[in-house]
């Protein structure tokens, strides 16, 4: 028996059970991230026995770190050059890996399983950002609700974590029940059918594309998601404003700010931020006027937009990318996670946006005011490498997905695609989609016209290279239109990519 592994679950969940919502959203103003930061550093320095090995080849005294600047010095870990090169006790403190009471599995980008052991505190963390979400989103903590996990479950990371977060907010007292179908569509269907009308309202938590099939598929067999009052927690993927309306509208969603949220996460770390109504309401403004999106972000894709409380995960910026330090099963400290993307301070955004005439705070405080701290905010492009260059321009995956959302065109298409660059006999480059209809629907000419039309127009108002850099001859995209399921481009089962080089 370990009674130390004992009083640290006590301790965690009473404080978890005990500390409100707001009150622990707030610790960062009289707790410095930076010295909380520095803290971890030297805790995992003195416990960790991989991150000591790491240290001595890079010849660092942990005591000569004692400022944030020191800090800042730090070489960044990886998987590369730290999460492979040891046996995974190695990176729990003490060498142990039965201090950790959960193993969870990621494929990564390489497809090959990797193994991330936490413990029960670990979760406990990340359960105050689902808390957000269904407490300043939802209004959980007066609503009944059914918990709908969407996500794969077995050793997969999404599934089981996040089922676990949702029933310690039913211990903390939110009358929240959790059902945990997985991905199973026909389970899905039948449990929010079953016991639906029994709550207040339904929270499907899942991949978006993922979702979006669920949705649409029990339209099509007669489901009526407006009886259930359905709410929507993403994970995974970037998508556009277009793509939450257009969900939303199917379920009969009333309130674009309050009606669903994004999780940005990692198997590494759990969740690292969260969408709240406040940062759904800034990037709804933005997606309207893409010359600030480009001002504030430097690129003409929108990326996901959350934020983040800087104690339980501290996010710096180098080149361009994201690195964070957390406590964590295998806790990390500047981690290079080789995401796009950058960090903006909540009064900077503020003052931003005023700048463009638009306050997003008194928006929300017309409707009830929920979900607005004042915490930072961090936006996540993703990999870089997913972008096709035609001409010089980079094209995203995110532009052309706008061009699919837009009325008639979205009701034959799933939403999936694949973007990439062709010459022709000639050996003139030409930018190619294909795009995938939805179940039953036929292709034609007029549909193939339509799509590209309205592609061109969303890729000319959104990507200013674009517009700029191709010139107008080769600008019209040229579309194949492909059954659902297609082998070749869209193979059932397949964790799917949106460009092709």
């Amino acid at each position: 028996m370990q009674d130390s592994q004992r009083q640290k679950a006590i301790a965690g969940f009473e404080s978890f059970l005990n500390t409100p919502l707001q009150t622990r959203l707030e610790q960062y103003r009289t707790n410095p991230p930076e010295a909380s930061a520095i803290a971890l550093f030297h805790d995992v320095a003195a416990t960790v026995p991989a991150y000591k090995d790491f240290l001595a080849q890079h010849s660092i005294d942990p005591s000569s770190i004692q400022t944030f600047e020191d800090f800042q010095k730090l070489p960044l870990i990886t998987k590369e050059n730290y999460l492979r090169l040891h046996p995974l006790a190695e990176f729990c403190r003490n060498g142990k890996l039965e201090n950790c009471d959960a193993i969870a599995v990621s494929s990564g980008s390489t497809g090959k399983p990797t193994f991330w052991p936490r413990f029960f505190t670990d979760e406990l963390q990340i359960a105050t950002r689902f808390e957000q979400i269904f407490h300043d989103s939802f209004y959980a903590d007066t609503r009944r609700t059914l918990a709908v996990i969407c996500f794969t479950l077995g050793t997969w990371v999404g599934g089981i974590f996040t089922a676990n977060c949702c029933r310690y907010l039913a211990s903390k007292g939110y009358p929240i029940a959790v059902i945990t179908p997985g991905n199973n569509k026909e389970e899905i269907f039948r449990v929010v059918q079953e016991l639906g009308e029994g709550f207040d309202q339904v929270v499907l938590l899942g991949y978006p594309p993922f979702i979006k099939d669920v949705v649409d598929s029990g339209i099509a067999r007669g489901v009526e998601w407006q009886k259930y009052q359905i709410k929507m927690v993403f994970a995974g993927e970037v998508f556009s404003e277009e793509w939450r309306s257009l969900v939303g509208e199917r379920v009969g969603s009333t309130n674009q700010f309050y009606d669903s949220a994004s999780l940005y996460g990692t198997a590494d770390a759990g969740v690292l931020g969260n969408e709240t109504p406040l940062s759904i309401c800034i990037r709804s403004f933005l997606a309207n006027n893409p010359e600030a999106a480009k001002a504030l972000f430097g690129e003409s894709r929108l990326p996901t937009l959350v934020q983040y409380d800087p104690l339980s995960r501290f996010f710096e910026v180098e080149e361009g990318t994201l690195l964070f330090s957390g406590d964590n099963g295998i806790p990390l400290v500047r981690y290079h996670i080789a995401d796009t993307g950058g960090i903006i301070s909540y009064d900077a955004m503020i003052e931003f946006l005023a700048r463009w005439g638009f306050n997003p705070v008194e928006t929300l405080q017309q409707q009830d005011g929920r979900g607005i701290h004042q915490l930072p905010f961090v936006y996540v492009f993703g990999r870089s490498n997913f972008t096709v260059s035609y001409f010089g321009a980079n094209i995203y995956p995110e532009n052309v997905t706008v061009g699919l959302e837009q009325p008639v065109i979205k009701e034959w298409v799933t939403g999936k695609f694949v973007m990439q660059v062709k010459e022709d006999l000639d050996k003139n480059r030409f930018l190619s989609v294909v795009v995938e209809l939805a179940p039953g629907v036929e292709g034609s000419d007029e549909k193939r016209e339509a799509i590209a039309r309205s592609l061109l127009s969303q890729l000319k108002r959104l990507n200013s290279e674009f517009a700029n850099y191709v010139p107008s001859e080769y600008q019209m995209p040229q579309i194949a239109l492909t059954p659902t399921g297609d082998p070749e481009y869209f193979p059932i089962g397949v964790k799917h990519r949106y460009t092709r080089q």
